[in-house]
């Protein structure tokens, strides 16, 4: 068992490494894209065409499941997110959440999971002139720079494991890049069992994502001192302006940031508030807490959640950033907020895999070898 315990750290084993690009390394001094006399909206629009919005959470493919037909390319009024309005709102990437409704457990979670996999690839291979899967940092940017809108795949709950290692690679073949850490026995309110932390390690070896939000205080401190990637919350807010669960409070913000991880703020009625300048609140507050390099977007959209006024969908991104234009937020913070810091996480994801699987054979551990 002490292969389990194995802890990823810098030896000569992963100096083929070394040619990989570095995804710590200092980024390149920022080159303005807007000009600073013309109107907010206008600078907004510019900003995006070269920074899109990579945007944390859709959950568009559950939504899709109760549509008899639906044509995303030229239109679709029955949902929040199309191709027109992703242009339109400048966004080159989207994470499509493959969650259940809770009434879905146990072994029917895993097949409600694939076949939520499988509708998926469906509907991007059926819109090719405007989706494409992308599993990566790099297959992402390809993707945005051919036009289309990167896919990923991802989060899925927990459940969708069955408390097994083999399907979680199982599920990363198939593409998942993010797990949500909350919902199952080993990741409680009491924290991550011994297995949920092997299960954290397996993922940090396959480049699956570690998502937060809705996990308990000691699952986050404990995820975060285990993980050798950074963790996402993909739908949390700031507590200190509204207590909802989901959302963070200071003290976990001021963790997250210290650990290079990713506070996504969904643009949700409940979560942020009602209006754009809620949402432009939960921002300020995160990037002052967390610091810049910690924020990030998470539309929400079709997850069954109101949205805040000027927010309706996908479209509206350019008014949220015409607001933090208002408030003084440069260039360089916004192009973070909506590209930059998806982009490093997911590089970090990539090289740490890339390193762990130097060190680490697949798990074949068992939750009843580890937690009895």
């Amino acid at each position: 068992m002490a292969d389990l315990q194995a802890e990823l750290q810098t030896t000569t084993e992963v100096g083929a490494l070394d040619s990989l690009p570095d995804p710590f390394a200092a980024e390149e001094p920022y080159t303005p894209v807007s000009d600073p006399d013309t109107e907010p909206l206008e600078r907004a629009h510019a900003i995006l065409a070269a920074h899109p919005v990579a945007d944390g959470y859709s959950g568009l493919p559950w939504a899709l499941r109760h549509l008899p037909w639906f044509d995303l390319e030229l239109g679709e009024s029955s949902v929040d997110t199309d191709v027109p309005r992703l242009r339109e709102g400048h966004v080159g990437a989207l994470f499509w959440s493959l969650h259940l409704p809770e009434s879905i457990g146990g072994d029917r979670a895993v097949g409600a999971t694939l076949e939520q996999l499988d509708l998926v690839k469906t509907v991007v291979g059926a819109h090719p002139e405007g989706l494409r899967l992308a599993h990566t940092a790099g297959e992402t940017a390809d993707v945005r720079h051919c036009g289309r809108v990167a896919v990923l795949l991802g989060p899925a709950g927990a459940a969708a494991l069955g408390d097994s290692l083999g399907i979680l690679r199982s599920l990363h073949a198939l593409g998942l890049r993010a797990l949500t850490l909350s919902g199952a026995s080993w990741a409680s309110e009491a924290g991550l069992t011994r297995f949920g932390e092997e299960v954290l390690r397996e993922m940090n070896r396959l480049g699956v994502l570690a998502d937060l939000s809705g996990a308990s205080a000691d699952t986050v401190h404990r995820a975060i001192a285990v993980s050798k990637a950074p963790v996402l919350c993909t739908r949390s807010a700031a507590r200190a302006l509204r207590p909802h669960p989901a959302n963070l409070p200071d003290d976990l913000l001021a963790e997250l940031g210290a650990a290079k991880g990713l506070c996504m703020v969904p643009l949700t009625a409940e979560q942020t508030g009602p209006n754009v300048r809620d949402v432009a609140d939960h921002l300020d507050h995160v990037r002052a807490v967390a610091g810049p390099e910690c924020v990030g977007l998470s539309g929400t959209y079709d997850a069954g959640t109101a949205h805040p006024q000027e927010l309706a969908d996908a479209s509206c991104y350019p008014h949220l950033v015409a607001e933090l234009l208002r408030r003084d937020w440069t260039e360089a913070d916004i192009a973070l907020l909506t590209w930059g810091n998806v982009q490093r996480v997911l590089r970090s994801a990539d090289f740490t895999a890339r390193a762990a699987r130097e060190r680490r054979e697949p798990s074949t551990a068992k939750i009843s070898d580890l937690d009895g």
